[in-house]
């Protein structure tokens, strides 16, 4: 009896005519996708091109010499220091606290794992006003250590120990909210890794973490900073409104507004988009940079299989 025969079928690929018009059939018609593209640039250039120009115009528009003396007024000097001072406290803060926390939630599974993310998130659900508030009963005179703090000399609301803690306060969600999909994504082999080859828990956080989180660590920071400068519900709660003392640049802008000096505001306003736009500048470069690396982690990632 002669072997059974076998037959293979080919089967073949799709023909590309198909396959072009199955593409062109998904695709959106051509005055479509240019009247979103115009839309797109229209919103943009009506919601933030238009104000920053405006704000630009408002604070030259009386001159050089007007725009420069709002800038160099004491008050205006104080208040450009203390939201310098306020950023570079609340920002390292919440960089400890953001890598401590993304470091628990991504490394180890503890009881009131979920109730520490949760309680992460609270200052991206309550208002800055809300959170001032907070601190205002906790701290103020009648509030809950008022009494034991006026005891003891000690001032935190109406003080910059207030502002300092309101900021950090609706600041710290950033850096953590960064770092823990990085950290999960990651895994801990390498980590593990290192530990194996007699690496200490600080060198290895140094040698090998810190390399694989930098461009999320920079972007949470970079974020972070932006809000601090820009902070203006919590930080007017608990501020007082204290010219020279407890007035940030955010504060100072709604009071100059206020008593209808509408070229200093303009200027002490122009100073803020400046620092908001060198962190959107700042923000595209780490986009960039970590982006860039992608194509190096798996290059490495090829040479190392065998």
């Amino acid at each position: 009896m002669p072997p059974e025969e076998v037959t293979t079928e080919i089967v073949s690929a799709p023909a590309p005519g198909p396959i072009r018009e199955a593409v062109a059939a998904r695709r959106d018609p051509p005055a479509v996708r240019w009247a979103l593209i115009a839309a797109c640039f229209g919103f943009l250039g009506l919601f933030l091109l238009l104000p920053l120009a405006t704000v630009f115009v408002n604070a030259l528009g009386r001159g050089v010499e007007v725009y420069l003396r709002a800038l160099t007024d004491p008050e205006a000097l104080s208040a450009i220091r203390l939201t310098l001072l306020t950023a570079g406290i609340a920002v390292p803060l919440n960089l400890v606290f953001g890598i401590a926390a993304a470091w628990s939630i991504a490394r180890f599974d503890f009881a009131g794992k979920r109730v520490l993310i949760t309680l992460i998130d609270v200052p991206f659900s309550v208002s800055p006003v809300i959170s001032g508030m907070v601190f205002v009963l906790l701290f103020g005179a009648q509030g809950l250590f008022g009494r034991w703090l006026i005891d003891h000399g000690i001032r935190i609301v109406f003080a910059v120990p207030g502002l300092i803690l309101a900021t950090t306060f609706v600041t710290f969600p950033y850096i953590a909210r960064e770092l823990i999909p990085t950290l999960q994504a990651l895994g801990s082999e390498e980590e593990e890794a290192a530990l194996t080859l007699g690496a200490s828990g600080w060198r290895t956080f140094f040698r090998v973490t810190l390399p694989n989180i930098k461009w999320s660590l920079l972007y949470g920071v970079i974020l972070c900073n932006a809000r601090a400068m820009g902070e203006f519900g919590a930080v007017s709660v608990v501020s007082g409104h204290i010219r020279g003392l407890t007035n940030t640049m955010p504060l100072y802008i709604e009071i100059l507004y206020n008593d209808y000096q509408f070229s200093a505001a303009f200027a002490v306003a122009s100073l803020l988009t400046i620092l908001a736009l060198v962190t959107l500048i700042a923000k595209g470069i780490v986009e960039w940079k970590s982006e860039a690396e992608v194509p190096e982690i798996y290059k490495v990632s090829a040479e190392e299989q065998p």
